[in-house]
């Protein structure tokens, strides 16, 4: 198996793993999160796929990243939605731990890449595991602060989020 098709089957394994996850959280939303990157991963083995076919594809920047911050804007009761959802930062640590591992998987084949082409490509790919990592981190920093984040408003610095 070549670089290209163990892309493949990585992505087709990302998207099955965050349709489940959407499936999971149908009732919150986190649903509409984990369909946005289950459609990216989709979309980038079809790209991957498109490649290995020496068939045409771009490779156009998406808004997942913007998609998914506007999906907590305006959000009611935000915590308490949270506490609904068993075992749910383990699940957004097991995520960033496979983005993390994808990052690192198409830096390494972009180090390989002898042709532009797929230098480009790989490129794009790292690009695009990093705003997904970057989603994940959002979400666990959103889950763990409320637990994490006690002083008084009175006293200290706090950072902005």
């Amino acid at each position: 198996m070549n670089s290209l098709e163990f892309a493949i089957k990585m992505e087709h394994d990302g998207e099955k793993y965050y349709q489940k996850q959407a499936e999971i959280n149908k009732n919150n939303r986190l649903n509409t999160v984990f369909l946005l990157l289950a459609k990216d991963e989709g979309r980038h083995a079809q790209i991957l796929e498109n490649e290995f076919k020496e068939l045409e594809y771009s490779l156009i920047d998406n808004d997942t990243l913007l998609e998914t911050n506007n999906v907590f804007k305006g959000s009611k009761n935000f915590q308490n939605e949270f506490k609904d959802i068993p075992n749910q930062v383990e699940v957004y640590r097991l995520a960033l731990e496979k983005e993390r591992q994808s990052i690192e998987l198409y830096e390494k084949f972009l180090s390989e890449a002898t042709d532009d082409k797929l230098k480009e490509l790989f490129e794009y790919l790292v690009k695009q595991e990093k705003n997904h990592y970057k989603i994940f981190e959002g979400l666990i920093l959103l889950v763990e602060r409320p637990e994490e984040w006690v002083e008084s408003a009175e006293f200290g610095t706090r950072e902005e989020y």
